[in-house]
């Protein structure tokens, strides 16, 4: 007992103090951002829309993030990661408390777009301070780092998010959404001021690559975009799965999720240790992730039993916590060709680009085709989103020489 613990608390040494802030900064605004999970159910139940309301609604959620993200690129590339971080949590915090008041439908869309664009901001701003903050040879778990502080948070957030609908009702989530953003901002301002944060690896590419001509990094954001539309699910269809095929409650399903926030915060960080020790290349490891994930939904359409919806969810979250880090870590690599902003921002756009179809394309499926069908259709792109993948890494090994990180 005494060795495991050892080597679990020895897979956190080595990181930097300004990536322990950022992570509890994340903590503390993911920990908040409980209305998300259960954004479909409340579109559903408490404003009453129907299903192909409610994919429109995520659609406008997922071009929001993806301008959000965009925006969030060329801002950190012009003005800094620091100042992007700020303004996006603190409006997003105000808007957060503001998007309860919303009940027509095009206000929904609108308010829900202008959210994202505003909190989607912060993405590619993190992962840029993320690579500012830690040596090179620690990116990898850095980045594992602030996955563990935001399923933490989600361990917490969706279970708290449970008790507060059952409690008080909605409304409560929105103002602690709000609160914990602009909690969040605050801390950020004190301790990783830019006067008081130490920089770590501030490389910079004097003659930089565009990312949107760097052909295999278009490989991967394609591959992304299909890991992005299948995962996005359990954030939309999959709670709604739960609830009308077995019936499952608000706190039910709260708690399902929070049990894949609490098994990545416990066995993430070794977990990438001790895959970082073998001979094993990034691209591998996302295709061993990749193909969990479609695992999950395959076991869905296999069994009846209430209990494949622990199973299922224990196969996602073994996926995400193989194939995040290491996609995370390569892209982060991949952005020292050129502006760091541009090549973060597309990986951030990937998932972006997802959630535009992915939701909508999820409910009008189970609307029209049910869920049984909508499930297989997910597996599918998991498996195109694998072939992309290997595609990748053929592309890497036949131009590793002409392809090394300036």
């Amino acid at each position: 007992m005494k060795n495991i613990y050892l080597s679990y608390t020895d897979s956190f040494k080595g990181l930097s103090k300004e990536v322990w802030w950022l992570a509890l900064i994340t903590l503390i605004n993911r920990a908040g951002t409980m209305v998300i999970p259960f954004l479909s159910l409340y579109l559903t139940q408490n404003l009453g829309f129907a299903l192909d309301h409610v994919g429109t609604i995520m659609t406008c959620f997922g071009l929001g993030s993806l301008i959000g993200a965009w925006i969030g690129g060329k801002l950190t590339d012009i003005i800094g990661y620091y100042k992007v971080m700020l303004i996006s949590l603190s409006l997003s915090g105000v808007l957060f408390v503001g998007l309860q008041f919303l009940e027509d439908f095009y206000a929904i869309c609108g308010g829900i777009f202008i959210l994202m664009i505003v909190a989607d901001a912060f993405r590619p701003a993190a992962f840029v301070a993320l690579i500012a903050y830690s040596k090179p040879e620690n990116k990898t778990r850095s980045v594992t780092l602030i996955r563990l502080a935001i399923n933490l948070g989600f361990s917490t957030g969706p279970a708290l998010g449970g008790i507060i609908i059952t409690s008080i009702g909605y409304a409560g989530l929105f103002w602690v959404d709000g609160i914990t953003c602009i909690s969040a901002g605050l801390l950020l301002f004190y301790i990783l001021n830019p006067k008081k944060a130490r920089v770590m690896d501030n490389q910079k590419n004097l003659n930089p690559t565009s990312a949107y001509k760097d052909s295999a990094y278009w490989i991967f954001i394609a591959a992304m975009v299909m890991f992005g539309f299948s995962f996005v699910q359990y954030f939309s269809t999959i709670p709604i799965y739960y609830n009308k095929a077995y019936e499952l409650s608000e706190l039910q399903i709260g708690l399902i999720l929070a049990m894949n926030g609490f098994l990545i915060f416990a066995f993430e960080m070794p977990l990438i240790k001790y895959m970082e020790r073998k001979p094993w290349s990034k691209i591998t490891n996302m295709i061993v992730g990749f193909l969990l994930v479609s695992l999950s939904f395959l076991v869905l359409n296999l069994f009846s039993w209430i209990g494949i919806l622990i199973i299922g969810m224990l196969l996602m979250t073994l996926g995400e916590m193989i194939a995040f880090p290491f996609s995370n870590a390569y892209a982060m690599e991949r952005s020292k060709r050129g502006n760091q902003g541009e090549y973060m921002a597309l990986y951030s756009i990937a998932f972006s680009f997802s959630h535009v179809f992915a939701h909508n394309y999820g409910m009008r499926s189970i609307a029209n085709y049910g869920f049984s069908i909508t499930w297989y259709a997910i597996v599918m792109i998991c498996v195109f989103g694998i072939i992309l993948l290997l595609l990748l890494n053929r592309y890497t090994q036949t131009h590793q020489k002409n392809e090394k990180l300036i």
